[in-house]
């Protein structure tokens, strides 16, 4: 699967995708292919504040279990249920169905600390 475009990612493997004030946050192909089949996805509660690059949950597969973190600060606003009661959506496809937060922004400025698609893959090559 090519890396989208149209959102920005962190050196631990997270994606955000910005629309207006709210940032989709998801897990990069990359990081499912290196956990193999996902069994659970920890998230937090909608209302949760967190900071840029905290932890915010954890993710386990058959391999191991991973934390989960941040891309960007904010207010959490949605969390994807579906993952949590169907979490091998996180390996069918990590960019749509397999999302895990929705947060606010506290700061857009965030997102120049994080890459671009090519900087990833190019990241990830190594």
């Amino acid at each position: 699967m090519t890396t989208p475009g149209d959102r920005k990612y962190s050196d631990e493997h997270e994606w955000a995708l910005v629309e207006g004030n709210i940032a989709t946050v998801g897990i990069t192909q990359y990081a499912t292919d290196s956990l193999g089949d996902v069994v659970y996805v920890d998230l937090p509660d909608t209302g949760a504040t967190i900071s840029q690059f905290d932890k915010f949950g954890e993710i386990e597969s058959v391999k191991a279990v991973s934390d989960l973190f941040s891309p960007v600060g904010g207010t959490i606003v949605e969390v994807n249920t579906g993952v949590a009661d169907m979490p091998e959506k996180v390996n069918q496809d990590p960019y749509t169905v397999g999302w895990l937060l929705k947060i606010e922004l506290a700061d857009p400025s965030q997102l120049d600390k994080l890459m671009d698609a090519t900087a990833y893959d190019n990241l990830t090559a190594e």
